[in-house]
């Protein structure tokens, strides 16, 4: 039905991008930071060991700190980055040492001494100085006390961890990092982390690959934008939405006119459970704002006590990816009948039971997370309890039924498009819409590599592969094929169109997202080769938001220009506003908000700060979340009748829920990281990061400032539509079929005199392949056959 070249294309941009990151990996493995077999002082007795370090890696994953503060800028944003912390603490108490002993230049002989890089690798030993081991000996003290405190001044549970030998570990853990960040990597006079963090004390200053991949990524991104804005003026009527303007007048098929099947009527128990869900995250969200104000008292309650800030951001955290994914399978499922004219028997029993998985794995690993934070004895190193990295936190035996859950869905959907599939050719829109459906579990699993017994580089490696291929490219792409292959359905636009739209999609995201995955690297003991083609390709991200951005009008356009049209009301004016909406917090917050923290050199300074968080939130809910309460109402617009849809609600919803994020971004997240970037340029990163700058009077004013969007948000806009979902479970209308007409949502509106072409009444199974023409034929996109 499409070209050959846009497969070739498609081809061409997979290999190239997956045989490029196999070499990068490869080098993550080959040479990232040593981790030492064991570090010694200047006589051979051992201060620490490797089994050290990774025992704290593992305390700290595992007592949820990195959902607290951070390790080579990636974690939490409350706490300290321990890397940079351990890093200016020791430095500090060298100099002092260096100053009290009379030593000419104390400044210049720390500089030599934190640069110096003592590692054997032949015996994998690693030589510290004295006064590096009794800065290592007091700051053991130090954190000793920190997370000891008995109160829960910090955020976190009283008495935390009070062990002597987590305590060793874990700063054993702090002290490798900080060795890494400052010692030089032989043959070159940078560390290993690129001289991350900006550290004044040990002369960690910018490096010149940062500085020059930063002015390449930038001229990169004027080129593409440029061939993007000259491709677009010569084949825009091929390439975008606009050919929807080719399709014929129809009447839409209104709900309660659209028989739905048993599983389509199961869906609607996913929807509610998705804004159950999408309730507790916002709600944990408030908190975990409130301590950025606050941190010993929720409106008088010592919240801590029973919901430290490590433990409610892990919640958070995790219930974002869990309520859109969510939506995400529910919708696959409600449309599989559609794409294939029937539904399997038992097909619903099937759903039934993925939703009784999912429910299974969400306590599960919400009850192990508590467990590991809360330092329950049971839950160390339990496969079932104990806490995994930022973002795959889930427990080893939860994350892997996640996975098996995710091939389960995917298998419900083949079940239920296999007939469909057996008539297509292999790249035809349904095998288009398997294969994307397909990527969800396989990327996931990939994060099953991350183990906390992994070299620390390399677990970062894998877990952005779900961070960011996951996430930002392969939900994306079952998303794009999913509002397609909608489109199709209502008879907006051409089946041809709908599988240019996805190809394309494909070849933008994936040309700039594959490699740019390796941005969130900068900084993580890799070799540079990461950071260079991390920047370079990270820039192009940008070039398929703002394709999106410029097709937007068109694409808004479509159900407006059909309704006009038709003799029957378009029904999915609030769902599409959400895909609208979708297009607009793509292109600013995945697209300007990422770019901006993308480049290295301002990563360098702000990795880690409210910036972060400003890209996190508007790309997240912005893009993932909008998407997802847009397919549950289109999905729910068929399973409640007509007389109970609550129209008003969902334009609240609409717009509370955009408000309330714009509000959350402009009046806090924005300003804010724009002043800790600022203070970290010039003052240093150690200090932007401390709890100590959170807490000035000024910063306070812009945390509380956010309190009426967050209200907004969640009365506004989160709770219509948990109440529009009970209507869906509620009223639900009863599944009468187990067949339904084929990718027809609409009535065409054939022309007086139309005839069909080669003079045969066509003899498709679905009416999305027969469209009149503006001559008064029949005809166009035959399935099967050619592609």
């Amino acid at each position: 039905m499409v070209s050959k070249g846009w497969l070739q294309g498609v081809a061409l941009v997979m290999v190239f991008g997956f045989a490029v990151m196999g070499f990068l990996a490869l080098r993550t493995y080959t040479d990232s930071m040593p981790q030492p077999k064991q570090v010694v002082d200047s006589q051979g007795e051992v201060v620490f060991t490797t089994a050290d370090i990774t025992a704290g890696q593992q305390t700290f994953v595992r007592r949820g700190l990195q959902q607290y503060g951070s390790i080579l800028g990636h974690g939490g944003y409350l706490g300290p980055d321990y890397t940079a912390d351990y890093l200016r603490r020791s430095s500090t108490e060298v100099l002092e040492a260096l100053t009290a002993s009379g030593v000419q230049d104390p400044q210049g002989a720390l500089v030599e001494m934190m640069r110096t890089n003592r590692y054997d690798k032949a015996t994998g030993d690693l030589e510290f100085t004295d006064l590096q081991i009794e800065a290592f000996d007091t700051l053991k003290q130090h954190y000793a006390d920190f997370f000891g405190s008995p109160t829960t001044q910090y955020g976190l549970i009283p008495n935390a961890i009070t062990d002597s030998a987590d305590i060793h570990d874990l700063t054993a853990f702090f002290a490798w990092t900080s060795w890494a960040a400052s010692a030089e990597r032989p043959g070159h006079n940078y560390s290993y982390t690129n001289n991350w963090p900006a550290e004044p004390l040990v002369d960690n200053v910018p490096t010149a690959d940062i500085i020059v991949w930063s002015g390449l990524s930038l001229v990169a991104l004027m080129v593409a934008l440029g061939a993007l804005f000259g491709l677009y003026g010569r084949w825009s009527k091929r390439m975008g939405w606009q050919h929807g303007e080719e399709t014929p007048a129809l009447s839409f098929r209104q709900p309660g006119e659209v028989a739905v099947t048993p599983a389509q009527t199961a869906t609607a128990w996913f929807f509610f459970v998705v804004a159950l869900m999408f309730l507790a995250q916002a709600f944990l969200g408030a908190a975990i704002e409130h301590y950025r104000v606050d941190l010993s008292s929720f409106f008088g309650v010592d919240l801590a006590q029973l919901l430290p800030f490590n433990l409610a951001r892990t919640w958070h955290v995790q219930l974002s990816l869990l309520w859109t994914a969510t939506s995400f399978l529910a919708a696959g499922i409600f449309l599989a009948p559609y794409i294939s004219g029937r539904e399997p028997k038992r097909q619903h029993w099937l759903a039934y039971g993925l939703l009784g998985a999912l429910a299974l794995v969400i306590v599960g690993s919400f009850v192990g997370e508590a467990l590991s934070i809360f330092g329950v004895e049971a839950a160390k190193g339990s496969p079932f309890w104990d806490m995994q990295w930022e973002y795959i936190d889930l427990p080893k035996v939860w994350q892997g039924m996640l996975v098996v859950g995710l091939f389960l869905w995917i298998a419900i959907i083949y079940r239920g498009i296999r007939a469909r599939l057996k008539s297509e050719h292999r790249f035809n829109l349904p095998w288009l819409f398997f294969y994307a459906g397909l990527a969800i579990p396989a990327f996931y699993a990939v994060g099953m590599l991350a183990g906390t017994e992994v070299h620390l580089s390399v677990a970062e490696f894998w877990r952005f592969w779900v961070v960011h291929l996951w996430v930002e490219d392969f939900l994306e792409l079952f998303t794009t094929v999913m509002v397609a292959y909608i489109f199709v359905m209502l008879g907006v636009v051409h089946r041809k169109i709908a599988m240019q739209i996805i190809l394309l999609d494909v070849i933008l995201y994936s040309a700039g997202g594959i490699l740019g995955t390796m941005h969130h690297l900068y900084f993580s003991g890799t070799p540079v080769e990461h950071m260079a083609l991390g920047a370079f390709f990270s820039a192009l991200e940008v070039i398929p938001l703002t394709f999106l951005t410029i097709e937007a009008w068109s694409f808004l356009q479509l159900g407006a220009r059909q309704e006009s049209r038709s003799s029957a009301p378009f029904p999915h004016r609030w769902a599409v506003m959400f895909l609208v909406a979708v297009g607009f917090w793509n292109f600013l917050g995945a697209g300007v908000f990422g770019f901006l923290i993308n480049l290295p050199i301002v990563s360098y300074y702000e990795i880690g700060t409210a910036l972060t968080a400003n890209h996190a939130h508007a790309a997240m809910m912005g893009v993932y979340g909008m998407m997802g309460v847009g397919l549950s109402l289109f999905a729910l617009r068929y399973l409640i009748p007509a007389e109970r849809w609550p129209d008003k609600l969902a334009k609240i919803s609409f717009w509370c829920l955009n408000i309330g994020l714009a509000w959350m971004t402009f009046a806090t997240l924005l300003p804010l990281g724009v002043i800790q970037l600022w203070h970290s340029i010039n003052d240093g990163y150690f200090e932007a990061r401390s709890l100590n700058f959170i807490n000035e009077p000024g910063n306070a004013v812009l945390e509380w400032l956010r309190m009426p969007g967050d209200i907004i948000f969640i009365v506004g806009g989160v709770m219509p539509f948990v109440w529009i979902t009970w209507l869906g479970v509620r009223y639900r209308i009863k599944a009468t079929t187990h067949d339904v007409p084929m990718e027809a949502l609409f009535v065409e509106a054939v022309p007086a005199g139309a005839t069909v072409t080669g003079g045969t009444e066509p003899t498709s199974g679905y009416s999305s392949d027969y469209r009149s023409t503006g001559t008064g034929e029949l005809g166009g996109d035959r399935p099967g056959g050619g592609v």
